[in-house]
């Protein structure tokens, strides 16, 4: 209890803290948090949402915010059930925080998917995959991001300009290291997004683009 105090006093007081790690932030969390995976990659995933009233929702809308995005496929069961208690638990806590203005929770879910937690509608955005595709697949897409082998359900973290940040595997991870993360990112001055790699064809058609100019 007392350090959820500090902590309360620390985001409500000030936006950033005062011993904040700046541009090492991943690599300062990395070392912290075992449960934590850097990834820092430009390339997200492509998928097509929908919210709850078939609007179609898209990840790049929300750029100039700190996304905090999980799955909850069929079939998950307790181990995705507890990951969602824990983050509706940290959005609660984010939320007394000048933070609630700057960061969403994104969940996937399935058709079945059963809102128990008690989410602030706020900033938190249940949204489904297209008819054509499953909660499944669009969660092992994303969990392609990662480099680390095991089931656990991920959480990703997705920086403004839609940079894959990193990755908060399962649920034993320290609840506090994810807020203190997600307020560092807050408080970093606007990233650029880092550069996606191109595929043939696109240096392809730089190459043309580039000789058509050529007098």
């Amino acid at each position: 209890m007392i350090r959820w105090l500090f902590l309360i006093l620390a985001l409500t007081a000030s936006p950033a803290f005062a011993n904040h790690p700046g541009e090492d932030l991943d690599e300062v969390m990395a070392d912290k948090e075992p449960y934590f995976e850097v990834t820092n990659t430009g390339k997200v995933p492509e998928i097509e949402l929908f919210n709850q009233n078939q609007g179609r929702f898209n990840l790049s809308d929300l750029d100039d915010q700190i996304l905090i995005l999980s799955f909850v496929p069929r079939d998950c069961g307790a181990a995705c059930a507890e990951q969602q208690t824990l983050l509706a638990s940290s959005q609660a806590r984010l939320n007394i925080s000048p933070m609630r203005e700057m960061v969403t929770f994104i969940t996937v879910h399935s058709e079945d998917f059963s809102d128990t937690p008690s989410w602030d509608l706020v900033n938190w955005r249940p949204v489904m995959p297209s008819s054509d595709i499953s909660a499944v697949t669009v969660a092992d897409k994303f969990a392609k991001l990662s480099q680390r082998d095991g089931s656990a359900p991920m959480i990703h973290i997705i920086d403004r300009n839609t940079r894959h940040a990193g990755i908060f595997h399962g649920t034993s991870f320290n609840q506090m290291n994810l807020i203190l993360y997600v307020n560092g990112l807050t408080n970093a001055v606007h990233p650029p997004k880092p550069p996606v790699e191109k595929g043939w064809l696109d240096q392809l058609t730089d190459w043309f683009s580039k000789v058509g100019k050529e007098p």
